[in-house]
């Protein structure tokens, strides 16, 4: 395989730069019309309990090899559970799929994931894959002991792939901007050598404590928040996007995100082109991936897309009401 550019290394000179104009980009106005507060101090958001992302009930299993993995569940209304998942990037967490969950709560049961090493869920130095974020999700199929509808954000979408294929009680995914259908752009999507991204992570682990303390700054999420809004970015996203990635254990998991080390190589042949089951995709243009591969996806029967205009990644925050039309028609097309 290739080698690509290092997406750590350069995350490391972004987040430098972003230092230096904290003051500019801490006053950048958000999408409430007020300005960012200065953010308080790590030590003091680290000693908090994470607050809840939604007005939903928090709850928690065991995951076997790992430890607690959170999730939020809303059991009012009727019909096939549906259940969410986040991204993963150094502040994710349930909030990122908040627009959609206060759409459909009280409607029919939902659910969203934490992935391990992010928002609620346990936050150990442990060996972040694929692997166990499949085994997440599964275990909360489990958890639900029901049939489900899944929608996934991002490289979620990847592990959500894996776990259709082995998973029978997934009956359905909508993508919503999934990696894993094009190539690398600018190396932003993965950053994969020879070794699987084991040498950069060393290197990046090795620089951990200081790296992430300038991921995690105001002006680092800001600016990659920025990168996924045509417009402003969502105050509440981006305020709880700093409570959460301030949390203790925060850095473990996002050095394997950065290292590239969560992303499946080649994943539309290894996982994307082997789904049986209905699948939406929900795009429009994302700084962080591509879609060359779309094509290949929908001319499989059981694939669609619709195309959310204008959007940059996260468009059931700009975009609600066409989100949720294209997923009601999908859902009622696939015999939801």
């Amino acid at each position: 395989m290739s080698k690509r550019h290092p997406l750590g290394l350069w995350l490391t000179v972004a987040a430098l730069g972003l230092s230096v104009t904290l003051g500019r980009a801490g006053a950048q106005t958000i999408s409430d019309g007020n300005t960012t507060a200065d953010a308080p101090s790590a030590a003091s958001q680290t000693q908090a309990p994470l607050s809840p992302a939604l007005d939903a009930e928090r709850r928690s299993f065991e995951l076997p090899g790992f430890g607690r993995v959170a999730y939020y569940a809303d059991t009012r209304g009727t019909g096939r559970p549906l259940l969410l998942t986040t991204s993963i990037n150094a502040a994710a967490s349930a909030y990122e799929m908040k627009p959609i969950f206060d759409t459909y709560a009280g409607t029919r049961p939902i659910y969203v994931l934490e992935w391990p090493g992010f928002g609620s869920s346990a936050r150990p130095d442990a060996t972040y894959t694929p692997d166990l974020m499949t085994r997440a999700l599964s275990g909360l199929v489990a958890q639900i002991s029901s049939d489900v509808d899944v929608v996934s954000l991002s490289l979620g979408s990847e592990f959500a792939a894996r776990a259709a294929l082995s998973e029978p009680r997934i009956k359905s995914l909508a993508l919503i901007s999934p990696s894993g259908l094009g190539s690398a752009r600018g190396g932003t999507q993965r950053a994969r050598d020879e070794d699987g991204g084991q040498k950069l992570y060393q290197r990046l682990r090795t620089f951990g404590t200081p790296l992430y303390a300038l991921i995690k700054s105001q002006p680092s999420i800001l600016y990659f928040l920025k990168q996924s809004f045509v417009g402003s970015v969502d105050a509440g996203l981006l305020n709880y996007s700093r409570e959460s990635a301030n949390q203790l254990g925060g850095k473990y998991a996002p050095l394997f995100f950065i290292s590239g080390r969560l992303f499946t190589p080649d994943a539309f042949d290894t996982l994307y082109s082997k789904l049986n089951i209905p699948v939406l995709v929900l795009y429009d243009k994302d700084n962080y991936v591509n879609f060359d591969r779309l094509p290949d996806f929908t001319a499989k029967s059981n694939v669609s897309a619709v195309r959310i205009v204008p959007s940059q990644g996260l468009p059931q925050f700009e975009k609600l009401p066409q989100v949720k039309a294209a997923l009601d028609g999908f859902w009622q097309n696939s015999g939801q």
